[in-house]
């Protein structure tokens, strides 16, 4: 049974936006695409790249506590240099995160953190936590009906990269977040992580997203064409913006642990992972890309 919603507030300076989430994948240019948004005129992002706010009402397979993790960051900005009064007013972070530990009691202070940010110009606002592919039908359907108190348009983000590659970049990450990871060794381990596995079922999630929001609302990208002139048209149409080119592209949050994928954790991903591969061919067909493992 799906948890039902707060009673909410209407927030006046939402009405008539489209509100874009974008839920996954992890290690899919997420953070790339939070710059590109935020360069946008029309499109307004959160100054904290994951709000991890959704993922903390359905925290079953989460890599971390999202809210004790907002507390640590509001604790960092308190702890700086200089005086807190003049830090929280000269910087967005600072301010979002308080913002982001008033929604761990008030779920109001979700959309008051981005009404607050809406300016004149604003045709879209922006969560991008990839945290959220893991939330299951459940939180979906949650987040579904948590807008349906506001006047916003709600629309779904939700960006695949080549299974094996994606699953073996998210560890690579894991051990530059914690070398103790030792994931060149303890990969079989990480390949049970319940967390990790939903993160990699497309399937699941893809079948999920369909049966919660209508097709209208839905997008989904490739991270390997992302980045085409093309795909940004299509994202910046889905979203209501006006396009503008981005710039060169530079990679944001990029991996520095670069170790090699080993043949015996190649091959146990090829088992674990085959249903996806299957599932996308067969779901979106041609729009596979072509470099994708068969």
């Amino acid at each position: 049974m799906t948890a039902a919603p707060p009673r909410l507030r209407r927030f006046g300076d939402l009405d008539g936006k489209t509100f874009l989430i974008c839920v996954g994948a992890a290690k899919c240019a997420t953070s790339w695409l939070h710059s590109y948004l935020g360069a946008l005129p029309e499109a307004v992002v959160s100054p904290l790249k994951e709000l991890h706010f959704f993922d903390a009402r359905f925290s079953t397979n989460a890599l971390f506590d999202p809210d004790a993790f907002a507390l640590k960051r509001l604790t960092f900005h308190l702890s700086q240099a200089g005086a807190q009064t003049s830090n929280l007013l000269d910087h967005a972070t600072f301010q979002a995160s308080v913002d982001r530990a008033q929604m761990i009691y008030d779920d109001n202070a979700y959309f008051a953190h981005f009404a607050r940010l809406c300016t004149g110009s604003t045709r879209c606002l922006c969560d991008l936590t990839p945290g959220y592919s893991a939330i299951g039908p459940e939180g979906f359907a949650y987040m579904r009906e948590f807008f349906a108190a506001q006047g916003t348009r709600l629309k779904i983000l939700f960006i695949m990269r080549d299974p094996i590659a994606r699953f073996w970049s998210q560890l690579r990450h894991l051990q530059q977040l914690n070398p103790k990871n030792e994931i060149a060794r303890n990969w079989p381990k990480a390949l049970e992580a319940s967390a990790l596995r939903a993160r990699a079922d497309y399937r699941s999630i893809v079948t999920s997203l369909d049966q919660v929001f209508p097709a209208n609302d839905l997008l989904y990208l490739f991270y390997e064409s992302l980045f085409h002139e093309n795909t940004l048209h299509r994202l910046c149409g889905f979203a209501d913006v006006a396009y503008e080119p981005a710039q060169p592209y530079e990679k944001k949050n990029e991996t520095t642990v670069k170790l090699p994928l080993p043949p015996a954790a190649r091959n146990a991903l090829e088992t674990l992972l085959a249903p996806q591969y299957a599932f996308c061919h067969d779901r979106f067909g041609s729009a596979v890309p072509t470099d994708w493992r068969e």
